[in-house]
């Protein structure tokens, strides 16, 4: 392939995770949740099987997130506000930017 085939192919997410850890249906409820909302921005998502208690999700060779080093899982809204201004920082997110009720008025 040329060049320029590769510079027009959309990112690929790379979800890892222990199978040992059994989170396997957590991984791919994190690929659904992330094929949803950047269906039209990202090539696909991966899952590779890992082991050690690793959980991570990087694009390309940029760490988007580890358990590891969060110390333990992040809601998906965190998730996709993460991979969003990686691949699509121009897209909006919908409902998961709004201020929860409690949240004090954003200032302009």
């Amino acid at each position: 392939m040329s060049a320029n085939v590769h510079a027009m192919e959309k990112p690929v997410v790379t979800i890892t995770y222990c199978a040992g850890c059994r989170w396997m249906l957590r991984a791919a409820w994190m690929a659904q949740e992330i094929l949803s909302t950047f269906e039209a921005e990202v090539g696909g998502v991966l899952l590779r099987v890992g082991s050690g208690g690793i959980f991570e999700i990087r694009v390309g060779e940029h760490l988007v997130f580890s358990r590891a080093i969060e110390g333990g899982f992040l809601e998906i809204k965190e998730i996709k506000r993460r991979l969003r201004d990686l691949i699509a920082p121009g897209k909006s997110l919908g409902h998961i930017e709004r201020a929860s009720p409690s949240s004090p008025p954003a200032e302009s």
